[in-house]
């Protein structure tokens, strides 16, 4: 006869595997800006991204293990697509997206002998800023509507606590983008553009609104 493992140990060994396995991978933020919405990840990689368009007004970004995270973007952009070509493209909303990931993440958690090592972020933005959107969703199935900003990923509370220090509703871009990198980076060290991954929903775009910021731009913006 097999031995006999209560419930709640399962569940409980189940999630500690997941958390560690987030925890070893390097923090992402997404933060609202008076332009729209800032994503801004510690991210090395040119080729590897953890953050993508979804649709229209609508981002996604992941931390924890690319290759898990990376088909849950696939899904949720044949979601978005089938969705809106079935029915409208304004009827592609993020709340339904959020809720689609958290039946997928919990099914696996619940069910599945490994869970899945993965945090994920589903941003919309918003004609207003009133309506500006990011859902957490986390590796249990667990979704948490976030506001101003939110922290995934590495040390996320050191992250979280560094950025309500120095983050402020309706800022400046680059007052955003500079609160982002140095919660990221910490007291003790800097972080350069090569060394960060960041991209934008532009509120004011006319339709896609994602857009990434590089290069030139993105070191003129560190040093504003």
């Amino acid at each position: 006869m097999p031995f006999y493992v209560a419930p709640e140990q399962v569940m409980k060994d189940r999630a500690d595997y997941a958390r560690k396995g987030i925890a070893r991978g390097r923090s992402l933020v997404g933060c609202t800006f008076e332009g729209g919405i800032l994503l801004c990840a510690e991210n090395p990689s040119q080729m590897l991204h953890k953050i993508s368009e979804i649709y229209d007004r609508i981002a996604f970004a992941g931390v924890g293990k690319y290759s898990e995270f990376d088909q849950l973007r696939i899904a949720g952009v044949r979601h978005a697509d089938l969705k809106g070509y079935a029915y409208s493209r304004e009827d592609v909303d993020a709340r339904s997206l959020a809720n689609q990931y958290a039946q997928i993440l919990g099914q696996i958690f619940t069910h599945e002998m490994k869970p899945m090592e993965v945090d994920i972020l589903v941003a919309e933005v918003g004609h207003e800023a009133i309506d500006d959107q990011l859902f957490h969703i986390q590796y249990d199935g667990l979704v948490i509507d976030e506001s101003n900003f939110t922290v995934l990923g590495g040390d996320a509370e050191a992250v979280r606590e560094r950025m309500s220090e120095g983050f402020a509703p309706g800022a400046a871009l680059e007052a955003a983008l500079g609160a982002a990198t140095g919660a990221l980076a910490g007291p003790d060290r800097t972080l350069s553009a090569a060394e960060l991954e960041v991209a934008v929903l532009d509120r004011a775009a006319p339709r896609r609104c994602f857009r990434r910021i590089v290069g030139d731009e993105l070191a003129a913006l560190l040093e504003s």
